[in-house]
């Protein structure tokens, strides 16, 4: 159930990620082209506010390939060498203003395992204590504060359309009604 790459050429190098043509034999011996994206992978977590009910923090971010503003939970790129639990810490506070107590592990996933080679880990933030928001020069998002229960709804609604943000909200449902 493997391929073998005999051959591999660089199509591009970007500052996010990189893309390369393979050129491989199949468990039949044909041979075929493979399109691979290459990328650091990247972390992402569900901030839960527990004041007066359960709350999260969502993003909306204007995301240019699909040319929409979008909620997401607080994601970002993992740097060359780094823990996904540090830069999931970097992260929240970059994108809005908290810093965690507790970072739970809820999974670590292939988005689009396809053509991509990019794993996402997602957390569950809790015990959040609020700092200042500090976003890179090029990042413009907007935090908002909702009900977890609309955040449901809203992926019902088809609102929220983010794979990392549907799944990290359907098993943090999961771990509340347990």
């Amino acid at each position: 159930m493997e391929e073998k790459t005999v051959k591999s050429k660089l199509i591009h190098r970007g500052r996010i990620l990189t893309l390369r043509i393979d050129e491989v034999i199949l468990p039949d011996g044909k041979r075929t082209t493979r399109e691979i994206v290459e990328h650091p992978g990247a972390v992402a977590a569900v901030p839960l506010l527990s004041e007066g009910g359960r709350k999260v923090i969502l993003v909306r971010q204007f995301r240019k390939p699909v040319e929409e503003a979008i909620y997401e939970i607080p994601a970002g790129k993992l740097e060359p060498g780094e823990e996904p639990r540090r830069c999931m810490e970097r992260e929240l506070e970059e994108e809005i203003g908290y810093r965690a107590g507790k970072l739970e592990k809820l999974i670590s996933y292939y988005p689009s395992p396809g053509f991509s080679a990019e794993i996402i880990h997602i957390f569950l933030a809790t015990d959040l204590e609020k700092t200042e928001q500090k976003l890179e020069k090029d990042e413009f998002l907007e935090p908002i504060t909702l009900e977890f229960e609309k955040a449901l709804r809203m992926i019902k609604e088809g609102r929220i359309k983010d794979s990392k943000t549907i799944i990290g909200l359907l098993l943090t449902k999961g771990k509340l009604h347990h």
